[in-house]
């Protein structure tokens, strides 16, 4: 838990995902919670490069796929989710199968990200992709594949359950260097293909920020 707006500080580029206006708690999901426990914050976040054995239980994930390779921003319903900084919408899709994402947007930049490639951290100009998922449609509808925006713009807003996907509202982030297919990423991988997903998903906290 960190009583501080996520990404703030001066030294961190990007505009904050979600704005938390106050304390939020770091869930662990490696192991069940206690019956009847809830977060005590209305913000949240769920770890990136994380096994969360017994969570994924729809048909989707097949009781295989268990390793999350997203990051999770946990917030009230109708929370806004903004650039992190200037891009392009890539894909406005819904995927719509049980424990899905339900409405998901995915957005296109090319910046300069910190990466280790064999060697000394370094910065490179690399063009990656956005995953926003779990929002309501009503928030991202009026978005078409090309659509530009700045810095700061407002996205989306995270869905009820009802409709994305059958969790408590939240916003799935995942960067990817490889651009998504039919508009959807495996956010949780089967743990021995975890390394793999890794290099593919880089850690989202790159653009939004050392919440833990």
């Amino acid at each position: 838990m960190l009583p501080r707006p996520m990404g703030s500080g001066e030294e961190f580029p990007f505009h904050p995902t979600v704005i938390f206006d106050g304390p939020y708690w770091v869930h662990d999901f490696t192991r069940p919670s206690p019956d009847g426990w809830s977060a005590p914050y209305p913000y949240s976040v769920g770890r990136y490069d994380e096994h969360r054995p017994a969570m994924y239980t729809t048909e989707l994930f097949k009781g295989q796929r268990s390793h999350h390779v997203g990051l999770d921003l946990g917030a009230p319903v109708h929370t806004p989710v903004h650039a992190f900084d200037a891009g392009e919408v890539a894909a406005v899709t819904v995927n719509d199968e049980d424990g899905s994402y339900g409405p998901t947007l995915i957005t296109k930049h090319t910046l300069r990200l910190p990466e280790r490639v064999g060697g000394p951290l370094s910065e490179h100009e690399r063009t990656f992709w956005v995953l926003y998922g779990h929002l309501s449609w009503d928030s991202i509808a009026h978005w078409s594949a090309g659509d530009a925006f700045s810095k700061g713009d407002i996205l989306a807003a995270m869905g009820h359950e009802e409709e994305n996907g059958g969790w408590p509202p939240h916003v799935h982030v995942q960067l990817s260097w490889n651009e998504p297919v039919n508009g959807d990423l495996p956010g949780v991988v089967r743990p021995e293909n975890r390394l793999s997903a890794l290099e593919n998903y880089p850690d989202p906290r790159l653009i939004c920020g050392p919440l833990y």
